[in-house]
């Protein structure tokens, strides 16, 4: 084997969850927090004009803090992540938000301090050499401070979120470990799979009984702990609604959207522009089922392997896999390449098929020692190799940025999904090209438009849900039944009758319904997708130095809004539906290929 599987985690700090380095590294936060306090606690703004040396004093040490948290975060998410049974992972976790909760309180009294200084002197302020570099940032924090409560009204809310609003987030985790499928083996003995192993088998496992089986008996799992689920869910987002409606949101889709950087008017014709461009879609969804020989696919077959003739799927060993993403990355840029064997080399990767670990996949950025760490599970499908160039990119984003300032890297999530989108694009075209016979290119092709369907659909019916579900939580609370009728509802809706069998409790499977600090976390998705493509697009036209425009468009990600981005990288208004259709055609003609090539393969 030429590279390892499993991460390290022992270089960031030593000894798992019972790590004394990480111990001592809360108590220097706690140290840290102390300083903190007393100097903001003292400083008043009319003294510290014109200069500003406090306040300069007061955002280093805030940053400081802010790197040694999210540095201890990762760590603590990433061994809980690794192994679900590792309940005192959860203890540190819940050491670690209590210190978040203590920052935010302080946060907040500086936030509203500045927001407090007059606006002649704070455009003064945004002009000195020490704050020109963050001005946007800046002038984020002051608007936020403008719609804060009263100070100590704030620090009772961040006080409760510990135990309440991220309480519930992590309880989530803590129900997951609970979840085993069973699952019969070839000699007919039963194994029990954790939610991750179970989820990466229903959906790539090329026998479609076996597919039908594990979602019969996922459904099952899922279904008969619905309750504590939906009671979760329900406490979770009831208190994201009683925080918004503290604050005078009346709107749910008002914070998130101010967190995207985004425009409502650009979200309404993202949405627009993919519900009347689906049919595309729609006829790959049914020209698939007709090579399974099926009037309709069902979830569980979505995202399945298609084989036609006597071709078979290939299975990628892991080192096969990385050693494709970082030749074809490097056919796109030397650093995008050199970075990725960086990372592997290092062993930033948990890759490995095993039991406990969680289901799904992301990459957790570790500000202190400039450093990622990826996760998922790799069982050698194309799309398993998909996901781990998806998640390098996430991971390369942030290596561009190691060098700005803190507060310029604070990207939103949907520009955050364009460079792991635009990663993954590489990748699967390259596959796509590198086929050696036409039943490959099909098969490549149809794992390729499974990401677009997931975008178009799948992300589209979770966006569907959640409007309805927080409409009917702000009147009370919502029953399991329910939820599942809404996300029912959700999937008829985004997939319309293109769907012989749902997911009714994919609400209650789904980890980022429950995901505390980034509220609608799904369009995002699709608008990283879509960007990434009009990225590719332009990548295509002029290939030469490409890489280095790329670069300088990844470092403006958290200094300006989302529209003045793509305005000035790319010379595009994402408030007009050209932007939109002009990557869902690249995804088309995808389908329609797909579609010609099959033709002679369908029994007429």
């Amino acid at each position: 084997m030429k590279y390892q599987q499993t991460w390290d985690l022992e270089s960031i700090f030593t000894g798992g969850s019972h790590s004394t380095t990480l111990q001592e590294k809360l108590t220097t936060v706690r140290s840290l927090l102390d300083q903190y306090h007393s100097l903001n606690d003292s400083w008043e703004p009319e003294k510290d004009k014109p200069e500003y040396s406090i306040l300069s004093e007061l955002l280093d040490k805030s940053d400081e803090i802010q790197r040694a948290i999210s540095q201890s975060n990762s760590f603590i998410t990433a061994v809980q992540s690794a192994d679900v049974t590792d309940t005192h992972a959860g203890i540190v976790k819940d050491q670690i938000s209590q210190l978040r909760s203590r920052f935010s309180i302080l946060n907040t009294s500086l936030t509203k301090k500045i927001a407090a200084i007059s606006e002649k002197d704070f455009k003064k302020l945004l002009e000195l050499d020490s704050f020109l570099p963050i001005q946007f940032a800046l002038t984020e924090i002051r608007e936020e401070g403008s719609r804060l409560l009263s100070e100590p009204e704030e620090k009772i809310l961040s006080m409760l979120r510990p135990d309440g609003f991220n309480g519930w987030s992590s309880h989530y985790n803590t129900l997951v470990s609970f979840i085993k499928i069973p699952v019969e083996d070839k000699n007919g003995k039963i194994q029990e799979l954790s939610a991750g192993q179970a989820m990466n088998r229903m959906y790539s496992d090329p026998d479609p009984e076996i597919r039908k089986k594990i979602f019969g008996e996922w459904e099952k799992a899922w279904g008969e702990n619905a309750p504590l689920f939906a009671d979760t869910l329900n406490r979770l987002q009831g208190f994201r609604l009683a925080d918004y409606q503290l604050h005078g949101v009346d709107d749910f889709l008002e914070k998130p959207l101010r967190y995207n950087r985004i425009q409502k008017e650009t979200l309404d014709t993202m949405w627009d522009a993919i519900s009347s461009s689906k049919q595309p879609f729609f006829d790959f969804l049914d020209r698939k089922a007709a090579l399974m020989g099926k009037d309709k696919l069902a979830w569980y077959d979505v995202e399945a392997p298609i084989s036609v003739g006597d071709f078979e799927p290939r299975i990628f060993s892991y080192d096969e896999a990385v050693d494709f993403i970082i030749e074809n990355f490097r056919t796109f840029g030397p650093k995008l390449a050199d970075f990725a064997q960086n990372l592997v080399d290092k062993q930033w990767v948990e890759a490995e098929d095993r039991a406990g670990k969680r289901p799904g996949g992301y990459c957790t950025g570790l500000p202190e020692s400039k450093e990622s760490r990826i996760f998922m599970t790799f069982t050698g499908s194309s799309s398993d190799m998909s996901t781990l160039a998806h998640e390098i990119g996430h991971a390369f984003h942030s290596y561009t940025m190691w060098d700005l300032p803190l507060k310029n890297t604070n990207y939103a999530m949907n520009v955050a999904e364009t460079a792991s989108t635009f990663a993954e694009t590489l990748v699967s075209s390259a596959t796509v090209d590198a086929a050696k016979s036409e039943e490959e290119k099909i098969s490549l092709l149809d794992t390729k438009l499974e990401g677009a369907t997931s975008m178009f659909m799948n992300i589209h019916s979770r966006f569907l849900f959640e409007k309805s579900f927080y409409a009917e939580r702000q009147e009370g609370l919502v029953s399991a039944d329910r939820l599942s009728e809404l996300m029912e509802a959700a999937q008829k809706e985004a997939y319309q009758d293109h769907l012989s069998e749902l997911h009714p409790h994919f609400w209650a499977s789904k980890l980022h319904f429950f995901i505390d600090n980034v509220p609608f976390y799904n369009f995002p998705y699709t608008f990283g997708f879509l960007f990434s493509l009009s990225i590719f697009a332009e990548y295509k036209k002029n290939p030469d130095g490409f890489e280095g425009k790329y670069i300088a468009l990844l470092r403006d990600t958290a200094v300006m809004s989302t529209e003045d981005l793509v305005l000035k990288h790319l010379g595009k208004d994402i408030t007009k539906p050209d932007f939109w259709k002009q990557g869902i055609e690249i995804m088309a003609e995808d389908a329609r290929s797909f579609i010609e090539l099959t033709d002679k393969y369908i029994k007429k």
